[in-house]
């Protein structure tokens, strides 16, 4: 695995919302030039089944990380240390931030005159409002510094083969944030089939998004290797779309699973004890 951009980012929530503090990534060329796609839902199925099928054909097992330790920096920069709980209060908030500075993270009233940039999620936890609420949502965390979004598809669109309403939502996100923010996907894997696995990355791709990410954490499931390594296959046409694993990942085991079949970053509340080897809750996201 490859990173020279410092990538450590921390999530914290309010009873409103989750918010995130991370560092600058690179946007790829093809979201900058992403454009409403004209495809009849005739198209977008044609398409599709090409795609499963390529996928479905790729028994490879590539191999995206080996020899990667805690000491290594490069481990400790793929980590998305968060705190995705409701009730969270601000003492919590404290206590995250002390770990996030203690790795390399920042926090928001922190930020100033840090490297690292702030993130927001839209549509987070259900995915279950208008493609223009979420808009909104998203244009108003950019008009608050946000430079990256981590957005919730409308599941029901995904599991209904509604190829261009998906399609549709996704890109309302990736067109708000526009030169604002990167946006991040996420397919909530536990509710899709391995056919909309790739069908849901396949869109997000043709969208806009810069990453495809497994799980909020909310709807039950795990990031899973089998899941990030299809999601890998289904968006590797697309220069620059990456894989983000979440919930369940919680030892450094699992990381080293998730980076090595294909995931550049790791959505994780147990950053700080991954980093100390040390046992985790189940509970925990």
């Amino acid at each position: 695995m490859s990173v020279n951009k410092k990538r450590l980012r921390t999530y914290f929530s309010s009873s409103k919302t989750a918010h995130a503090i991370t560092c600058p990534v690179i946007r790829p060329a093809e979201e900058e030039e992403a454009i409403s796609m004209s495809r009849t839902n005739d198209e977008w199925k044609a398409a599709i089944e090409a795609k499963i099928a390529e996928v479905v054909a790729d028994s490879s097992l590539t191999n995206y990380a080996s020899g990667i330790t805690t000491a290594d920096s490069s481990f400790a920069l793929t980590i998305d240390h968060t705190l995705l709980k409701p009730d969270a209060t601000p003492s919590q908030v404290d206590t995250l931030c002390d770990e996030a500075i203690r790795y390399g993270f920042k926090v928001a009233n922190r930020l100033k005159d840090s490297e690292c940039v702030p993130c927001a999620v839209v549509g987070f936890p259900l995915g279950a409002m208008t493609s223009q609420a979420k808009a909104w949502e998203t244009e108003d965390a950019c008009r608050n510094g946000a430079k990256e979004v981590d957005m919730v598809i409308n599941i029901g669109l995904a599991k209904s083969s509604q190829h261009n309403a998906l399609y549709d939502d996704i890109h309302a996100v990736v067109k708000a944030a526009s030169s604002y923010a990167i946006v991040k996907v996420i397919i909530e894997t536990a509710l899709l089939t391995d056919k909309e696995k790739i069908t849901a990355s396949f869109i997000a791709a043709e969208a806009g998004a810069t990453f495809v990410k497994t799980c909020t954490g909310f709807s039950g499931g795990a990031a899973s290797a089998a899941d990030v390594r299809l999601m890998k296959k289904a968006v590797a046409y697309k220069q620059g779309v990456k894989v983000k694993a979440s919930a369940g990942v919680r030892t450094f085991e699992k990381c080293l699973e998730m980076l090595q079949a294909g995931a550049e970053r790791i959505g994780t509340s147990s950053g700080t004890a991954i980093m100390e080897k040390a046992e985790v809750q189940a509970s925990t996201y």
